[in-house]
């Protein structure tokens, strides 16, 4: 008889929203492990632009999610062996992973790998689609969500202290294509779990946001154990 699977903690939520930092610290804080889900759609992209694979051929994105050689160890990323912590994060590469990921054949691809993250102690797995396709069972998911102009200045942001120069106009038009292009998907379509607790970061700080996070969790736990008869 086995026992119960560890617990999962999904963050979902729209580009630049603060989901992934959110869930970093949280696993950081919980001692969980810690699943980046779009890193995997971004190497599939990077995949595509190094092999010559055209970013709208399912088949061939397909094929190619499922044979990624990659590596995940201490933050880093290594895809084929080299380090791709850095490329999977240019604008280029989101952009284009945004675009890998409307495909179904893509997204059924990789959706073991992502539940193989769930081990113990427990898993926090940011994304899409974490408590609405890959893993419905969280016991606490999370749709992390701010303004579009919130979402265009923290990007900018980032991108200036990399030194990348671009103009707030634009980000904001790409967060809002971005948007559309991934609540408008047939497979897996950016959207909360109908359980999930909405977690407005607009005019949150990350230590804020992580905070109600953590707090959501214990109460859930705290439930789950008032439910259970055997308690």
């Amino acid at each position: 008889m086995t026992g119960a699977p560890p617990q999962v903690i999904a963050v979902d939520g729209p580009a630049a929203s603060g989901k992934g930092t959110i869930a970093a610290a949280v696993a950081r804080a919980l001692g969980f492990h810690y699943l980046d889900s779009g890193a995997l759609y971004r190497l599939v992209a990077l995949k595509a632009a190094r092999s010559g694979a055209d970013v709208d051929d399912e088949a061939a994105l397909a094929r190619l999610a499922a044979a990624l050689a990659v590596v995940f160890h201490d933050g880093t990323v290594a895809l084929d062996g080299d380090d791709a912590t850095a490329a999977i994060r240019s604008e280029s590469v989101s952009a284009a992973a945004s675009r890998v990921a409307v495909h179904p054949a893509v997204r059924r691809a990789l959706i073991e790998r992502q539940r193989a993250f769930r081990r113990p102690p427990g898993l926090v797995a940011d994304g899409r689609d974490m408590g609405t396709v890959v893993f419905p069972d969280a016991r606490t998911k999370v749709f992390v969500t701010a303004s579009a102009e919130q979402r265009a200045r923290r990007r900018h942001k980032q991108l200036i202290a990399k030194g990348i120069s671009i103009t707030m106009d634009g980000l904001l038009r790409d967060i809002r294509e971005r948007d559309a292009r991934d609540a408008g998907r047939a497979a897996a379509p950016l959207e909360p779990a109908p359980d999930a607790v909405l977690l407005d970061t607009t005019d949150l700080t990350i230590d804020e946001a992580v905070a109600r996070v953590l707090a959501l969790y214990r109460s859930a736990g705290a439930m789950t154990r008032a439910d259970d008869p055997k308690a």
